[in-house]
């Protein structure tokens, strides 16, 4: 039962009214034409002029009693009523083993009851309440007047109280007489740092939001998710508020409770993540900005995301002062989920290039190529990155050792829209599907796009460029993961998620209609990488892992690397992408021991 059906409005008794008054007024007038003689006329004026004046006010009576009825009755109740509200418990989200991730726990708000004074008889309460909250005089108007003066409804104006704020208004009572401190909740998350940026954070919603979601049920007061999952997963974690209308004397007094709601608690959600994985990441990734993510390339589960410079979402469960925020920004800008942000992603996207050589009919599995110090392709010189070239190569040797100038020929051979077309068929150039609002498309270049940006047409350098991952090519983190399952698991582009849900999304992966011989010389090429090439640094003893390196130009700063793997290679359970930005060095030996470190642990969990 909602709070509008709690009060109810008469409004019968004041149709009979109306009607009884009408009668007697017309009786009352037939007795004095009845009575007043052709001599009589300044009596008989004077009763005309009572009449009027009798039937004024009884039709003034009518009309506030039948029209204005309504809304004069639910003034008066307002005036003898208040709506305590009771905001609803957040839900709580979960790992994938039980594990919690972020709860709520009790706290104290202070809340103003904007009827119980009259507008200009704030400002002493104001004055104090600012200086004991330390909020602005400007912004308790300000939420005042967004609640409306006559609202009868409990307002919430701070949070999280501490004891000394509580004292403060108890020992100011004579001015605070229509300020309740009243039990609250406050998120909270146990790991602090760990898993920031896929877990997020809350804060109360604010004016532009709600005028956007108050048709969604939100009101002021409301705390919603603002990143990470505590936003993805919002119309789920959110609950309904709730509160109790109490009756209350002349003096303020409670005298009976009219009626209650109670507030509907949101409810838990359970992710994929695997918290002591999360931990492991977020250690190999250490104090580098960067990157990890770790997913099953069988259904897209996300196991772990790390983004370093990281943050304690606890810090905006509570007030944040100015020098607060300060802090927070001048650490390389933490809030930045870099596991969902673009970048070259240097030659981890031959997966992409070798795809399409093959797929493409231009190249069979068993083509070889001479390779170069340089190629030479449209007037520009292409280095090789050993800068003397390895001799004929094939797909799979030239993966182990990431020849630059054999997959330059494949990317010049297969043509610019075919190897874009294979490019946007991985997930490059759009988001994932990932339920985490702050993700970003990266970029696939085309003609039309170069053409608008720089207005210049597409050139065989642009597609050489784009074969080994640079050039204008952008990809996130997470799309490079999901590029490294398709070879894991046979062909397949996932969905990445962090809703426990395994089934749905085994049913949504999609096929990529890869021919058999293009998949199984892509995973020879990956799995060479490891045991006699580039990525050497990421081998385990015991398991089989496959991966690529690779080493992005990022000028003016160092190179960026990257190296991508799977595990165990004759039936890959995960995938692991590390990504660590303006390193220096190279991929397989900067961020191929990340790698090794997370499949390390997972796989020492599972015996």
């Amino acid at each position: 039962m909602g709070f509008a059906n709690l009060v109810k409005k008469p409004k019968d008794n004041y149709i009979r009214g109306k009607k009884n008054t009408v009668n007697r007024l017309r009786s009352e007038q037939k007795k004095v034409w009845l009575t007043v003689g052709q001599n009589d006329q300044p009596v008989f004026i004077m009763l005309l002029i009572s009449l009027f004046l009798v039937g004024t006010i009884g039709f003034r009576l009518g009309y506030l009693q039948i029209v204005e009825g309504d809304k004069y009755s639910l003034k008066a109740d307002n005036n003898r009523t208040k709506i305590i509200p009771k905001p609803p418990v957040r839900g709580n989200l979960f790992d994938r083993k039980g594990r919690i991730l972020g709860a709520t726990r009790l706290s104290h708000s202070a809340y103003l009851w904007p009827i119980a004074q009259k507008k200009e008889n704030w400002q002493e309460a104001k004055t104090m309440l600012a200086k004991i909250l330390g909020i602005s005089e400007d912004n308790l108007q300000n939420i005042l007047e967004k609640e409306g003066y006559d609202s009868p409804t409990l307002v919430r104006i701070a949070r999280n109280l501490t004891p000394q704020q509580i004292t403060a208004i108890e020992e100011n009572r004579n001015l605070l007489s229509e300020v309740e401190v009243d039990a609250d909740t406050v998120r909270y998350y146990p790991n602090h740092k760990i898993g920031s940026h896929v877990l997020g954070y809350t804060r109360e919603i604010n004016a532009d939001e709600l005028r956007e979601r108050q048709k969604e049920g939100y009101r002021m007061g409301d705390v919603i998710g603002k990143m990470g999952a505590e936003a993805g997963f919002e119309s789920e974690l959110r609950g309904e508020w709730g509160g109790i209308l109490m009756e209350r004397d002349g003096t303020g007094k409670v005298i009976r409770k009219l009626g209650i709601k109670e507030a509907k608690a949101g409810n838990d959600v359970t992710l994929t993540l695997d918290l002591e994985l999360q931990k492991v990441a977020e250690k190999a990734l250490g104090d580098r900005k960067g990157a990890v993510v770790a997913l099953d390339p069988r259904d897209g589960a996300v196991l772990a995301m790390v983004s370093y410079p990281a943050f304690d979402p606890n810090i905006f469960s509570g007030k944040i002062t100015e020098q607060v925020w300060q802090e927070v920004q001048a650490k390389g800008y933490p809030l930045i989920n870099r596991a969902l942000m673009g970048f070259p992603p240097a030659s981890t996207f031959k997966i992409v290039t070798a795809t399409a050589g093959m797929e493409s009919g231009k190249f069979s599995s068993k083509t070889v190529l001479p390779t170069y110090a340089y190629l030479h392709v449209g007037g520009t010189a292409f280095g090789e990155w050993n800068r003397a070239g390895f001799g004929p190569m094939g797909f799979v040797r030239a993966m182990a050792w990431s020849s630059n100038t054999f997959f330059g020929q494949i990317g010049n051979g297969v043509g610019g829209e075919t190897l874009i077309d294979w490019s946007r068929k991985y997930g490059f150039g759009s988001k994932t599907g990932i339920e985490i609002p702050e993700e970003t498309p990266g970029l696939i270049a085309d003609n039309e796009w170069k053409k608008k940006r720089f207005d210049w047409e597409w050139t065989v350098g642009d597609t050489v460029n784009m074969s080994i991952g640079q050039g204008f090519t952008q990809a996130t983190p997470l799309q490079v993961a999901v590029m490294f399952a398709v070879p894991a698991n046979g062909g397949y582009k996932v969905i990445p998620h962090l809703y426990e849900d395994k089934t749905a999304f085994l049913k949504k992966r999609q096929s990529l209609n890869l021919k058999p011989e293009t998949v199984s010389t892509i995973r020879e090429g990956l799995r060479a990488v490891v045991s006699s090439g580039t990525g050497g640094k990421a081998a385990l003893s015991g398991i089989a892992v496959a991966g690529k390196s690779g080493t992005a130009e990022a000028p003016p700063g160092k190179s960026h690397t990257w190296f991508g793997g799977f595990a165990p290679y004759d039936k890959p359970e995960i995938v692991v992408v590390a990504f660590v930005e303006h390193s220096g060095g190279g991929g397989g030996s900067t961020a191929g021991p990340i790698v090794k470190q997370v499949l390390e642990a997972y796989f020492k969990a599972k015996s």
